[in-house]
């Protein structure tokens, strides 16, 4: 077996092709597919053949573009494929085509044979161009909704969902949700899975209307998904998917109802396109709630509990941004009146402190007052309501996370995905096809077909973690890049930004620092870095999870979830980590610095500390990662399709197009979309949990950009991509216990970036230490000279000859550096004050504290909140009663039936021969 043969959804390549094709031609057609060919084919091509649609065909069609039925009219088209004529190409491809149009007609033959009912007519733009409706009836609806044992009503629900206070309530916030006299809210059932043999059991009031466009399209796929296509010997290839992507047809799709702008006039379509829409999707609506129920009903459970998520998630950041905010204006009023920036700006205070060099050689001794707008913008980030905030966003996290759990739970039964995880999820296509080798299963005792051995399956997990394992590496080496960036630049601003005579950087001598050129150039780099490695990682992710070959497809989207989660979690959070417990942290004292690789010296902090660059790597890759994920988003599929209408409409603006060609012009929905607004939201999530501590803002700015990521997604998929398949979901499956991670994780990183990256602490000891340790001139319990207990001394004639300034200004024997050592000339010079050791302990004792206290709440509120409310509970426990009653009255009937007594036996017989029946059914 090739490796390009690893994943049964790969193209075949020409070679391979031709390959084939010689070995058709030696060998001849297997026996088994001349024969189903001869018996079936001629059916084929005569219905097809006569289903083409005709002029009279033609003229009904021109007054109704939005038909949703085969050219009779009643038969529902539930899906779309499209291909090219091979008879119409040029002579140098037909014959490569060949194999392709057998493969189709195969295809096509099985799908008749199953039940499946199709229709086939031209493009009106393109002659060369064929679209093949496809229909399910009746009797295939009903076995494959067995087969995917989709919930039916069975009963109207009798218990109240709403309680009198919601009502209330209801009637305040209505103007917050879509028109319900547009959306109609849909009336509530007791569903049970279906079963053919108990139909008269089910409220069918319409066989049409049954089962809903989303259901029909779903059972289409699931079906076209496993039809042969192709038989040699004992290999059995099938699948749509292959013969997409081997160019047997150019697409498959379900069809949209109506135009997104344009109400339908077919008087069966629901316009749900065109409400979802203008109720959804407009920007008018941007301040509504979604209209979740319609979403879901469809797109499917999987696009609708995506939407749930970001709509809660939203609503949950309103608190936290609010919260946040009101912390960054208390940061702004107060940066101007805090003792610590007005010393620093202070030209008497800190216009007299004299720094020491940053860089060796070509740094120049440089005053203390030049930092003054950086001193008072760290005010803003770095005060004591950071502290409060940083403690409510490790509560607020755990509130959202418990109260999501009950609203999904809630949502889970009102879209019948209860028990969708306990029912046998069936195998991926491309799973099945490579199924070569039989091993017994020691739960059913039953030989099963498996595509690996046991240690086939050990090394091609081990080949992915170790393909993982290398790639971030690489980042770490990209981050150890950036970091030798750091520091040979911020030796060049260092040299450039203090000279004296750059009198053109006079105005914004005060705002341009080589600190903070270093770290805005840095962070551009770094998130450039980024994107770059996100594009090549996204292709081996994908690769390696193919190549592991999972069974079904929430064990793909699981292994592929965190392959790229650990992929991008190094990748964007690595320089926050970086700056926030690296940098400055080891680098000596200008007498004994310390360098990396024996050449560069390790990189320092501002004098304010490194919370600010911090906030400023932030601040660059949340938003730089916004505007670009909108780009690719929005801008280029909208572009695609532009161009794709331009090229193919071109001369024919007059035409009509019907429904199935209006979708076709569409793009479609890559088959990881929905992965990847996962993905953007969960690392927006980490940004918003991880460093909040340095940078309150960054819930204003994830909320501003939600409430445009949710209309922007939702204008999207209704009007730039053709309609999704519907699949079904419980939830957000992996991406759960991913958030709970993040968010453990977050209280330790906010209680040590307040430690260790900020001066709070510091402050704080400084502070309370008045009555036992007197610091400097610290004796009227103020922060008065603080800025100076926290520069230590040294003496220039101590700079090694190395490290020693090329420029000496005159009358400047010290200068002052930020650290907690004894000043030249103590008998333990440049060694650590007692000072630093009350600060080292204080910041342990604050971690350990604040962690216990964090984690003991947030597992008090996981105890008391139930992730399932009452309610809910009991519906739940309702239906099931309901459903064991209506298997029972069936198997009672079924029974009675069978032992209906005969004139010869009597009445009271029959009832005993009844009763010992039923206990041996176990009723």
């Amino acid at each position: 077996m090739s490796a390009n043969d690893i994943h049964d959804m790969d193209s075949l390549t020409e070679t391979e092709e031709m390959e084939e094709m010689e070995g058709d031609t030696e060998l001849g057609m297997i026996d088994e597919e001349v024969v189903y060919l001869q018996e079936f084919l001629p059916t084929y091509h005569s219905i097809k053949e006569g289903a083409r649609i005709t002029k009279a065909h033609q003229a009904e069609f021109d007054g109704n573009p939005d038909s949703l039925f085969f050219n009779d009219g009643v038969r529902r088209i539930d899906f779309i494929l499209v291909y090219e004529d091979e008879d119409k190409k040029e002579f140098d491809k037909r014959h490569k085509s060949q194999r392709c149009k057998r493969r189709r007609e195969y295809f096509e033959a099985t799908l008749m044979k199953m039940g499946i009912e199709l229709e086939g007519t031209h493009s009106v733009l393109d002659e060369k161009l064929l679209f093949v409706k496809v229909h399910m009836p009746w009797d295939v609806l009903c076995t494959y909704a067995e087969v995917l044992h989709i919930k039916m009503p069975i009963q109207s629900n009798d218990l109240s969902t709403r309680s009198n206070t919601w009502r209330y309530l209801s009637m305040v916030t209505k103007n917050f949700y879509p028109d319900e006299k547009m959306i109609i809210k849909e009336a509530e059932y007791f569903t049970a899975p279906f079963e053919k043999a108990r139909l008269e059991y089910y409220l069918v009031k319409d066989k049409e209307t049954f089962f809903t466009p989303a259901m029909r399209s779903r059972m289409a796929y699931y079906i076209l998904s496993r039809a042969p296509y192709e038989i040699r010997g004992n290999v059995k290839k099938f699948g749509i998917t292959k013969l997409l992507d081997g160019g047997v047809y150019k697409a498959a799709y379900p069809l949209h109802d109506c135009r997104f702008n344009v109400e339908s006039k077919e008087e069966r379509c629901p316009n749900e396109r065109y409400l979802l829409y203008n109720y959804w999707a407009h920007p008018k609506s941007f301040y509504k709630m979604q209209p979740l129920d319609l979403i879901r009903k469809y797109y499917g459970e999987k696009i609708g509990i995506y939407f749930a998520w970001l709509g809660f998630y939203t609503i949950m950041l309103s608190l936290a941004a609010a919260v946040g905010l009101g912390c960054f204006i208390y940061g702004w009023k107060t940066r101007d009146t805090s003792t610590w920036s007005k010393e620093v700006c202070d030209p008497d205070i800190g216009g007299r402190i004299v720094m020491c060099p940053q860089c060796d050689r070509e740094c120049k001794f440089w005053r203390l007052n030049n930092t003054c707008e950086a001193s008072k913008n760290l005010c803003v980030f770095d005060n004591y309501g950071t502290l409060v905030f940083a403690v409510f966003m490790s509560i607020w996290v755990t509130l959202f996370l418990e109260f999501w759990k009950r609203y999904q739970a809630k949502l889970e039964y009102e879209w019948d995905t209860v028990e969708f995880l306990e029912q046998e999820e069936p195998a991926r296509p491309e799973y099945e096809a490579k199924c070569v080798y039989e091993r017994k299963n020691r739960i059913t005792g039953v030989n099963e077909k498996v595509p690996y051995h046991a240690c086939g399956r050990c090394l091609r997990v081990s080949i992915g973690i170790g393909t993982v394992l290398f790639w971030i590496l690489l980042i770490l080496a990209s981050i150890v890049a950036i970091i030798v960036y750091r520091l040979a630049a911020f030796f060049a601003f260092s040299a450039k930004l203090r000279a004296q005579d750059l009198k053109e950087l006079e105005p914004l001598k005060e705002y341009v620092t080589p600190q903070m050129a270093t770290s805005v150039t840095a962070s551009i780099i770094s998130f450039v870095v980024i994107m770059i490695l996100n594009i090549l990682y996204e292709r081996v992710a994908i690769w390696i999870t193919d190549f592991e070959l999972p069974r079904t497809k929430t064990d793909y989207e699981n292994s592929l979830t965190l392959k790229m989660f650990l992929f991008q979690f190094v990748n964007y959070y690595s320089s926050c980590f970086y700056i926030a417990f690296a940098k400055g942290k080891a680098v000596g004292f200008p007498g004994e610095p310390v360098y990396i690789v024996g050449k560069y010296r390790n990189e320092e902090c501002d004098p304010g500390g490194c919370l600010i660059e911090l906030t400023t790597q932030l601040a660059i890759i949340m938003g730089g990662k916004a505007i670009w994920n909108n780009i690719q988003e929005v801008l280029l599929p909208w572009v695609k399709n532009l161009i794709f209408r331009h090229c193919t409409n071109k001369g024919s603006s007059e035409k009509v197009l019907p429904r199935w060609e209006q979708d076709y012009q569409l793009q479609p929905l890559p088959k990881l979309g929905l992965f990847y607004e996962y993905l953007e939201m969960v690392i927006q999530f980490g940004f918003v949990t991880l460093f909040v501590a340095s940078f309150p803002l960054a819930p204003v700015l994830a909320l501003v950009n939600n409430l445009f990521e949710i209309r922007v997604d939702a204008w999207k998929i209704t009007t730039q991509f053709r309609r999704i398949v519907p699949e079904k979901a419980q939830d957000i499956g992996t991406w759960q216990p991913i958030l709970q991670g993040v968010a453990i994780l977050a209280v330790a990183t906010n209680a040590m970036i307040i430690a260790f990256s900020s001066d709070m602490i510091p402050r704080l000891v400084y502070y309370w230490s008045f009555s036992v340790y007197p610091y400097g001139n610290h004796l009227n319990h103020t922060m008065q000279g603080y800025i100076d207990s926290s520069l230590s001394v040294f003496n220039i004639e101590d700079f090694s000859n190395y490290s020693r300034p090329m420029f000496t200004p005159e009358n400047i024997t010290t200068c002052r550096y930020r650290d907690f050592r004894y000043p030249p000339g103590h008998h333990r010079q440049y060694q650590y004050t007692i000072y630093y050791w009350h600060v080292i302990a204080a910041k342990l004792a604050f971690i350990i504290v604040v962690e216990h206290i964090v984690y003991l709440t947030k597992f008090v509120l996981s105890y008391v909140i139930p992730d399932v409310s009452y309610k809910v509970r009991e519906q739940i426990k309702r239906e099931k009663y309901l459903t064991q009653v209506i298997l029972h009255e069936t198997n009672l009937k079924l029974v009675t039936k069978r032992l209906k007594p005969p004139n010869d036996v009597t009445v009271k017989e029959a009832k005993v021969n009844l009763a010992n029946e039923e206990l041996e059914l176990g009723f």
